[in-house]
This record gives structure tokens, C-alpha cells and sequence, in this order.
């Protein structure tokens, strides 16, 4: 039972908790009609005071744009006025100075002789006539002075006429357009209060039906659905799915995992969601719900544990924002569920950087084994290199070995050629001292047999010279024929 004083006569009613709700809920009703009221007013008062401002903003404008082009205009009838009498002066001058100049040419003339009065009388004719074309072309000049400033200044005239009317346009356009605009905001501010009040009265039927289990599934649908809203921006390879694997009797609501490309887990986390219509009697706290969270959470090989809870609407600690319990359970988070997506983005961050510091880790470890196998790499390279080296050089001796007998073997070869050589000169120095005397030398035989040939190729000769013709020159070269000469 809980006790009410009564603030006007002091007394004390005993009611039980149901009523106490329900005082409680009108008390909450009526404050809240009351803020709504006030902010109604308030946002009323900043509406009007901001159409006022943007009113008198405007006249403003439109007042100093209007004394600007009336102070343009008097300085354009100021200059007007200048030039005209500027024109008027420039004409009387000339005119006293042309009257100047003939009163002085006609004095001369008098004085002058009679004999040049008729040349004095032209000149006098001629200087009347050029004062009188001068006063033309003065006043011509005085009159398009004229012309030209009222031209100028008709036409600034128009020109601060034209900018006068649009400039009233532009004011009576945004005097339209706030006026609108006005009638506008007064059409939202009364469609967003109707709507707020039917959001009000559809929240307190709806909650006034569903039971707790009801209640606990529209906080899940919710928190699903504002994951749904942004995961294939934010979260596009992660698993955010349903609870439905009991171990030990005992099952979460949501998991969510993630991993990156290689297929490693970057972080994980066990959700679960917990809500409770405001008129409930049996209120639970969010330190009732520890223990099995946390269970769940090593049950399914979570890193991370979030309660994600509308209980304890009270307390300053949960509507903070995010609140650590780790110094309950190990890696637990209690967050209000307007906190759902930054706490998953939190520990997300966290594991991708728990994950590239254990990448570097394993880079550098791996790194540290490189270097190892590398000297091992070496020694056996080394090695290897060592054998090689004393094949390499004992092939290349046996290769210099066998170069040398070939060489000898050349050696000789040569040697043997150069002794051939040798022989076949001297075969050939006897071949050219062999003539036909020495082979007949002491062989009568032979000796007669190439007399008797000699006789008859010289009787062949002779008879050929008889039988030759008279004209026939005996000294031509071309015709003489040898006897072949026997040595």
C-alpha cells in the first residue's frame, strides 16, 4: 500500500499499486498536455514573431531602396540643372564677346581713313554676319545642352520608375509568399499536433492491449527493423538474425556476426531486448537479466553481450546512453534502444581494429619467420653453391687438361705436316731441273728419236712457206711459225 498527502488539508489516503499506476498515469497525462499546451504557445509566439521580423525586414529594405533612387533622382535634376546653366553661361559669353569684338572693329573702321570705309563696311557686314552665326550656333548649342539633359533625365526618370515598381512587386511577391507561408506552418502546426495527439492516444490504446510478450516482440521488430533500414550501407557482409538455438535450456534473441573478406570474424555480439508496458505491476530491473545474457552469450561463442532494454524508465544511469556493466559480466552493454545502431557500430569499429592489430601481429611474426627461413635459404645456398663451385672448378681443370694434350697433339700434327711440306718441296724443286736433255742424256735411242722428230716437224715448216702466197709478209708475227725447239 502507498500513502498520498493531500496538498491542500494535509490528509493521507492509503491506495494500493494499481491505483497508485493510475493516479500516477493521470498525473503523467495532465503534465503532458500541459508541456504540449506550452509548447503550442511557444511555437505560435516564435511563428508570429518571425513573420513580424521578415515583415518589418522587408518594409525596411523597401524603404532604403526607395530614399536610395529618390536621392539618385535628385542628383541626376541637380546635374541636369548644372549643365543647363553651364550651356546658358557658355552662350551669353560668346555673346558679349562677339559684341566686343565688333564694337571695337567698328570704332577702328570710324578712325580708319574714308578711302577704306567701303573695305570696313564689308568687314563690319562680314563680323555682323559671323556674330549672328555665332549666336545661331550658341544658341544651338545651348539648345541641345538642353535636349540632352532632359533626355537624361527623362530617362533616369524611367529607368528609378521601372525600379520603384519592381522593387513594390518584389515586397507585395514576398509579402504574398510569407502570408502563405504563414497559413502554411499554421496548417502543419495543426496537422503535426492533431497527429501527435492521435499517436498519443493509438500508443496508450495499443499498449493498453498487448501483454508483456507483445511488448518484448515490438521492441525486437524494432531494433530489426532499424537494423534492416541501413545494413546493406553500413553493414552489407554482416548476419544479424533470430535466437533459435536452445542450449541448456536458455536462447538470446538476436546475433549478430561480421567478417571480412578473408573470412575472418570481426566482431559478434548476443542481443537481447527487453520492454514492459508502463502500467506493469511486477517491474523486473535490467540487473535481473544479467546472468542469462551472459550465458547466452558463451553458450554461442559471442564476444560481445547487449541488453537492449525500456526498463527502469527512471533511472539516470540506463537513459545516459550507453552504460558498461563489465564490472558485472565480462564484455556487457546496457543500451535504451535509440542506442541500438551506435552501439553496434562501436564495438564493430573496435573488432576492425582488434583485427588489423592482430593482422600486424601476424604480419610481423610472419615477417620474423622470413627472416629466418631466409638464413636458412642462405646456409643452404651457400652449400649448394659451395658443391657446385668444386665440380665447376674440377671440370674445368680436367677441360684444361684435356686442351693441353690436344694441344701437344696438334703440336705434333703440325710438326708432321711441316716435315711433309718439306718433302714436297724438294719433290717439286726435283720436278723443275728435269728437262728432256738430261732424260736422254747417255740413251742414244732416245737422243735419235727426237733428232728424226725435229727433222720432219722442220721439212713440215718449209714445205708450208713454199706453198705460202707472194704478198705474204714474212715479217708478221702472226704468221711466222717456230720450230719447236729441242733442247
Amino acid at each position: 500500500m502507498a500513502e498520498i498527502k493531500c496538498p491542500n488539508c494535509g490528509k493521507v489516503f492509503q491506495v494500493d499499486e494499481a491505483g497508485y499506476a493510475q493516479i500516477l498515469q493521470q498525473v503523467r497525462d495532465a503534465e503532458f498536455k500541459r508541456q504540449l499546451d506550452e509548447q503550442r504557445a511557444l511555437m505560435e509566439q516564435r511563428e508570429a514573431a518571425a513573420v513580424e521580423a521578415a515583415r518589418a525586414k522587408a518594409e525596411e529594405a523597401l524603404r532604403a531602396e526607395v530614399a536610395k533612387l529618390s536621392s539618385q533622382l535628385e542628383q541626376v535634376q541637380a546635374a541636369a540643372k548644372v549643365q543647363q546653366a553651364n550651356a546658358e553661361k557658355s552662350a551669353q559669353e560668346l555673346l558679349a564677346q562677339a559684341q566686343d569684338a565688333a564694337v571695337q572693329k567698328l570704332a577702328a573702321a570710324q578712325r580708319e581713313s574714308a578711302e577704306q570705309l567701303a573695305q570696313r563696311d564689308a568687314s563690319i557686314a562680314r563680323l555682323t554676319e559671323q556674330l549672328r552665326a555665332q549666336e545661331e550656333q550658341a544658341k544651338g548649342a545651348q539648345e541641345l545642352a538642353v535636349t540632352r539633359a532632359t533626355a537624361e533625365r527623362d530617362r533616369r526618370l524611367v529607368e528609378l520608375q521601372s525600379q520603384v515598381q519592381e522593387v513594390s512587386a518584389k515586397k507585395d511577391q514576398e509579402i504574398a509568399v510569407l502570408n502563405q507561408r504563414l497559413v502554411e506552418q499554421e496548417k502543419y502546426k495543426d496537422q503535426e499536433i492533431r497527429d501527435r495527439d492521435d499517436e498519443i492516444e493509438r500508443i496508450k490504446n495499443q499498449r493498453s492491449r498487448l501483454s508483456v510478450k507483445l511488448i518484448g516482440e515490438t521492441l525486437e521488430q524494432h531494433c530489426e527493423s532499424e537494423f534492416n533500414k541501413v545494413r546493406m550501407m553500413a553493414f552489407p557482409r554482416a548476419e544479424f538474425h533470430k535466437d533459435n538455438d536452445v542450449v541448456d535450456g536458455s536462447k538470446g534473441d538476436y546475433v549478430f556476426r561480421e567478417c571480412d573478406e578473408s573470412g575472418t570474424e570481426i566482431v559478434s555480439i548476443m542481443f537481447d531486448m527487453k520492454n514492459e508496458d508502463d502500467n506493469s505491476v511486477n517491474r523486473k530491473r535490467n540487473e535481473d537479466h544479467f546472468a542469462k545474457l551472459d550465458r547466452d552469450r558463451r553458450n554461442k561463442h559471442c564476444e560481445y553481450a547487449v541488453l537492449v532494454s525500456t526498463l527502469e524508465p527512471e533511472s539516470e544511469l540506463f537513459n545516459a546512453g550507453i552504460v558498461d556493466v563489465s564490472y558485472r559480466y565480462p564484455k556487457m552493454y546496457v543500451v535504451r534502444p535509440q542506442f541500438f545502431l551506435p552501439i553496434i557500430s562501436l564495438l564493430r569499429n573496435a573488432g576492425l581494429n582488434a583485427v588489423s592489430a592482430r593482422r600486424e601481429l601476424a604480419e610481423v611474426r610472419q615477417q620474423n619467420l622470413d627472416v629466418t627461413n631466409f638464413e636458412e635459404k642462405l646456409e643452404k645456398f651457400k652449400q649448394g653453391f659451395g658443391r657446385n663451385y668444386e665440380q665447376a672448378s674440377k671440370r674445368f681443370s680436367e677441360a684444361i687438361e684435356q686442351i693441353d694434350r690436344s694441344i701437344a697433339s696438334l703440336q705434333k700434327v703440325k710438326e708432321s705436316l711441316t716435315k711433309s711440306e718439306n718433302q714436297l718441296r724438294l719433290a717439286n724443286d726435283k720436278a723443275e731441273d728435269l728437262t728432256i736433255r738430261r732424260l736422254t742424256r747417255g740413251n742414244k735411242t732416245m737422243k735419235a728419236a727426237f733428232e728424226e722428230a725435229a727433222q720432219a716437224r722442220a721439212g713440215e715448216y718449209a714445205a708450208r712457206q713454199d706453198t705460202a702466197p707472194a704478198a705474204h709478209d714474212e715479217g708478221d708475227p702472226a704468221n711466222a711459225v717456230e720450230p719447236d725447239a729441242v733442247e
